[in-house]
């Protein structure tokens, strides 16, 4: 289904339940396919999915399509006097939840589907609102676990040995070492206490994931990129594992030539318009019949 009118983006803002303010961009169109929320990985800005979106309601008729930035990255700022340093876990237990609240007042009740990159399919286990997604995508969905990674020594280094003392001396941790925005430096550390765990956030006891997880029934697509340094099938299957009660599938993708890398980040590259967004669309309309898995594994 395609759209002759232009899908322009609205710049919205919401709040999560404890009062911060979230900044998302609306995608709204006409069609009766589902609602889609895109949460992003760990700091990268909700832009970075302004062309997925688009595709998804112009080219495939879906209602709507809310992309957002977590607290601390891109435009959700954390506030002036804000009092409480804003922590990692926030983005999952907090404003993924906000996001989906806000997509869904548009529609209520309507389909909705979820696409989380990296760090966006962790948090579906901790958000506490998995039962309102008819389907889940997870694009190079991992563990922040150092050693689970093709370049272990140079992800530790740039977590503990670089970023680390940079947010304790600045309270900020910059996008020039390698792993996206800006950072707060609370989020930062947190991140990195994780991934010094080889069970990364579910040895926090905190956070109680292991158990949350396991609530999860929400059908589950994992797409993994076999140029991607840092979602490797080890660092994959330490979070799918925990998804014990979610149906699975599983589909490693190979770049189509070495002119065309995908990586970690560039599934989302208009690039790969007809290869990978057409059939991972497919499956977010119907599910397992749409056949991605069985055809993209083989791809391998």
């Amino acid at each position: 289904m395609s759209s002759d009118a232009a899908v322009i983006g609205k710049d919205i803002t919401f709040e999560a339940a404890d009062g911060f303010p979230l900044k998302g961009t609306l995608f709204a169109g006409t069609g009766e396919g589902p609602l889609a929320l895109i949460s992003s990985a760990a700091a990268v800005p909700r832009g970075f999915y302004s062309r997925f979106a688009t595709y998804l309601v112009q080219d495939r008729g879906f209602h709507a399509v809310l992309t957002y930035d977590y607290r601390g990255v891109a435009a959700s700022k954390v506030p002036s006097g804000w009092k409480r340093p804003p922590l990692m876990a926030d983005w999952a237990e907090k404003d993924m939840p906000a996001a989906v609240d806000a997509l869904d007042a548009l529609a209520p009740g309507h389909p909705m589907v979820g696409v989380g990159q990296s760090f966006g399919g962790q948090a579906l286990g901790l958000s506490g609102r998995h039962r309102r997604f008819l389907r889940y995508l997870m694009v190079a969905v991992m563990s922040g676990h150092w050693r689970y990674t093709d370049v272990p020594l140079k992800v530790f280094t740039a977590m503990n040995l670089i970023g680390v003392p940079l947010a304790i001396i600045t309270g900020r941790v910059p996008g020039w070492i390698g792993l996206g925005e800006t950072l707060p430096g609370s989020i930062f550390c947190q991140w990195a206490r994780w991934g010094r765990n080889p069970e990364y956030f579910f040895a926090d006891l905190s956070l109680d994931a292991a158990r949350r997880y396991g609530e999860v029934e929400t059908p589950i697509l994992a797409i993994g990129l076999t140029d991607d340094p840092w979602g490797t099938p080890r660092a994959q299957q330490a979070i799918l594992k925990h998804y014990v009660r979610a149906p699975q599938q599983t589909a490693w993708i190979s770049p189509a030539s070495r002119d065309t890398p995908i990586g970690h980040l560039g599934f989302f590259r208009s690039a790969h318009r007809e290869r990978l967004w057409k059939p991972t669309a497919d499956w977010l309309e119907v599910g397992a019949g749409s056949g991605f898995a069985a055809r993209e594994t083989r791809e391998k």
